[in-house]
């Protein structure tokens, strides 16, 4: 996701600059927001980490998903963390609220970015002190009680060592696969992918799992670990 190409120019010019860089550490609790239909709002919790005081800002987006699933985020007042901007001292934590403005779905899951960032200061003392500007980028969901991912994936070959998955969420709601593992009919393990990543409603998105070697044609099974510790295998022929 590219965030003010020309803002993000200059900070790294500053910083390139300056005769010293400073990192604050924060952290943003829970990483993953799920609200019910009934939630009008959740408990967030931002704590600093370091030993200077620190400025964080929050922005909300509408998630969606070109095809391919690149992230799509659009500036929403949907939702909305009172209060937007925080600051911390030292060794610190507040929790702040996430609300929802908007009315609450009826049938389809809502998927929202939240992206908390600091708000970088320039200190001056005996040396010119810039800090390098951290951000976090949580996902929100809304989610009715109907809504259900639906995961279909198939099997395509790539190379000779590389199959390509192809997987489809059909369904009302997000699907994140977190694993891919190739069997053969025998059960065996011909290859793995440690990475997946989020599938959102009516998008098809490309994994390719490459093998330590060939991998000859017949039947196989893919099998895709979901983020809920379930997972979901599905049967392919491959050919030469």
């Amino acid at each position: 996701m590219n965030f003010r190409p020309v803002a993000a120019a200059l900070a790294l010019l500053v910083v390139l600059c300056a005769p010293s860089v400073h990192a604050a550490d924060f952290s943003v609790t829970p990483v993953r927001i799920f609200m019910t239909t009934r939630d009008r709002a959740i408990a967030v919790t931002v704590e600093n980490e370091g030993d200077e005081e620190m400025v964080m800002q929050a922005e909300l987006f509408a998630w969606k998903q070109k095809p391919g699933g690149e992230d799509d985020l659009t500036p929403t007042e949907d939702i909305v963390l009172s209060p937007p901007i925080v600051k911390l001292a030292p060794k610190s934590r507040q929790v702040v609220r996430l609300a929802r403005v908007g009315p609450p779905p009826v049938r389809d899951e809502l998927t929202y970015r939240m992206i908390v960032r600091e708000v970088p200061e320039v200190k001056q003392g005996k040396e010119l002190k810039v800090q390098l500007a951290l951000a976090f980028s949580l996902p929100v969901f809304v989610t009715p009680n109907t809504a259900k991912r639906q995961l279909q994936c198939q099997m395509e070959r790539a190379a000779a060592d590389t199959i390509r998955a192809v997987c489809e969420n059909t369904g009302n709601a997000y699907a994140q696969v977190r694993s891919f593992a190739l069997l053969a009919g025998n059960g065996d393990k011909l290859a793995t992918r440690e990475t997946g990543g989020y599938i959102l409603p009516n998008i098809k998105r490309t994994f390719e799992i490459k093998a330590p070697a060939r991998v000859p044609a017949g039947k196989f099974s893919l099998q895709a670990g979901l983020d809920d510790g379930s997972s979901q295998t599905f049967e392919g022929t491959l050919p030469d």
